[in-house]
């Protein structure tokens, strides 16, 4: 069983409250938008870390993290990346890996929109835990919380961590 914490579009903030929710997590997956490395280092002393690099990423995140990082998590094949899309509307560049072989556990960020959404066709589970960071239109920063046992996703939590 792995407790784990999501989250997406740091834009180079890391604080107390976000490592506070680290503390707590048994895994840290972030899907992209890191901006500074301080950031994933931060976490990297902490906790143990699944990452991508997202569209407003320089070289150095770039040659740390991969575009798409797909790997087994327990029972559950996840698949995380930047610039996903959602169910119904998939990032084109993605589409045919989806429909050929999907995750159970499909994860990205970008929009800054928190969405957590079961795709019926494809039989996975979509999240996206919205904007951790300062940077973007959103109003309220959030996180996703979750446990993963066996092949079983289960005790999913939204983290408001705070106005932006």
């Amino acid at each position: 069983m792995k407790n784990i914490l999501l989250l997406s579009d740091t834009h180079s903030h890391i604080d107390e409250t976000i490592l506070k929710y680290v503390a707590q997590a048994d895994e840290v997956w972030h899907a992209g938008d890191v901006g500074d490395l301080i950031v994933t280092d931060t976490i990297k002393k902490l906790k143990s870390l699944h990452g991508v690099y997202g569209n407003i990423d320089d070289y150095k995140v770039r040659m740390e993290f991969p575009q798409h990082n797909r790997f087994m998590c327990e029972g559950v094949d996840v698949w995380i990346t930047h610039i996903g899309g959602y169910p119904g509307k998939y990032n084109p560049n993605i589409k045919a890996e989806m429909i050929a072989n999907p995750p159970k556990l499909f994860i990205c960020g970008h929009s800054h929109i928190l969405k957590v959404i079961f795709d019926k066709k494809h039989n996975l589970l979509h999240m996206n835990p919205g904007a951790a960071g300062k940077s973007g239109f959103h109003q309220m920063r959030t996180m996703l919380r979750f446990v993963i046992d066996g092949d079983k996703i289960k005790d999913l939590e939204i983290v408001e961590i705070g106005k932006k």
